[in-house]
């Protein structure tokens, strides 16, 4: 896989039936290494290590109904209240990051109300805090570090 724009980490990756598979530590199993997967795992590592973000407040690949279509977030950390302090979409290292991408999020972000939307294809990361009252997003440099 080729390197992102991350710290380093070190990954548990095994070989199974032909497939490279690396180990989710929120969902606690091995799941198959896609590039999309190898962003998604560097996200999760950035924001347990880096951002200090508890484990059990974050989530991963988990359905939800808009508009009547199944669709599936990426990443999502939840405040300890439950409500939704972090979105992230994760694409491809070679997917390129367009509006089309925004919009999704900005879809998704419509009934689960995040504070801030994270979205990366592992070499460009973009930051955005939401502001519900002028319903708009302002770019950030970053995401905040965990706080309590």
């Amino acid at each position: 896989m080729q390197p992102l724009n991350f710290p380093s980490y070190n990954f548990r990756v095994k070989n199974s039936q032909n497939k490279a598979l690396i180990f989710d530590l929120i969902r606690k199993k091995f799941v198959v290494l896609t590039p999309e997967e190898w962003v998604r795992q560097h996200v999760i590592n950035y924001l347990l290590n880096d951002k200090r973000y508890p484990q059990s407040h974050v989530n991963v690949e988990k359905q939800i109904v808009l508009n009547g279509l199944k669709k599936r977030y990426d990443i999502v950390v939840f405040n300890a209240d439950g409500t939704i302090h972090l979105l992230v979409e994760c694409k491809a290292p070679k997917i390129k990051i367009t509006q089309k991408t925004f919009d999704q999020i900005a879809q998704y972000n419509i009934d689960l109300d995040a504070t801030y939307l994270m979205v990366t294809n592992g070499v460009s990361h973009f930051y955005c805090q939401m502001s519900k009252t002028d319903e708009k997003y302002e770019f950030l440099k970053q995401i905040p570090e965990f706080s309590r």
